[in-house]
């Protein structure tokens, strides 16, 4: 069965639905509406798979993506690794980063990734959504029992500077969440994680990297277009050029 029939099969197996109108988390100006699969479906890895193939994302077990009227400011995009080449920029970013070692570890709860997640979140969204104290919240946040979720740890030596969640696909990797400690700002670390994700990507054979959604509007969201070529979903289908 090829990637179109299953993708039919998958959005006729499943209910969606959609949320009332609320604050858009990217522009002030804005309402947001945003489309889920139902909670209470049976998911597994292949049918993410497929529904990331048009433009959904996780969030704990939550399924989504964007559904605003007239708005259509927020875009799926991922990046081909093997088409990928860092600019500059990013390569200074992975010489600055060459001392520190990647550790690749199962979705298990740390105390010390915990408390490495609220400095960052202290630091950089304090009284945000995902500004959690509680362990068992954040444990929600980053897996969910269907998904195929690794943890991607940055060390220098013994101390934890970053930690990448990162969901693993038949054939792609999806960037879910990045921390870090917020004093080594300098070493772009969440450059580094990305960079290193299209390695881990290029180096088990997959061909994407899915970074979530770009909006060239937000500051939030409008760097990951520094990742070239870029692929955008105008949701029918991919290009590399961005929707108008």
């Amino acid at each position: 069965m090829n990637d179109e029939n299953r993708l039919y099969n998958t959005l006729h197996a499943l209910r969606f639905f959609a949320s009332l109108p609320h604050a858009c988390s990217y522009l002030d100006d804005r309402e947001a509406t945003t489309l889920f699969v139902d909670p209470d479906a049976e998911v597994d890895m292949e049918s993410y798979r497929i529904l990331s193939q048009v433009g959904f994302r996780r969030s704990g077990t939550h399924i989504y993506r964007p559904h605003c009227g007239i708005c259509r400011a927020c875009v799926p995009v991922r990046l081909p690794v093997k088409r990928f080449r860092p600019n500059r920029s990013q390569r200074r970013c992975r010489e600055i980063n060459r001392d520190l070692t990647l550790i690749v570890r199962p979705a298990e709860f740390d105390a010390d990734h915990f408390r490495l997640y609220r400095r960052y979140m202290q630091a950089r969204h304090p009284g945000g959504s995902m500004d959690i104290s509680d362990p068992a919240a954040y444990k929600r946040i980053m897996t969910a029992s269907w998904s195929d979720t690794l943890l991607y740890e940055f060390r220098r030596d013994e101390d934890l500077l970053a930690v990448a969640v990162v969901d693993q696909c038949q054939d792609s990797l999806s960037a879910v969440y990045t921390y870090f400690n917020p004093e080594e700002s300098r070493r772009g670390l969440g450059v580094f994680a990305i960079l290193s994700q299209v390695e881990q990507a290029c180096q088990s054979g997959r061909e994407w990297v899915y970074l979530g959604y770009w909006n060239r509007e937000s500051s939030k969201m409008a760097y990951k277009d520094r990742y070239q070529p870029l692929e955008y979903f105008d949701g029918l289908t991919w290009r590399e050029t961005p929707p108008a």
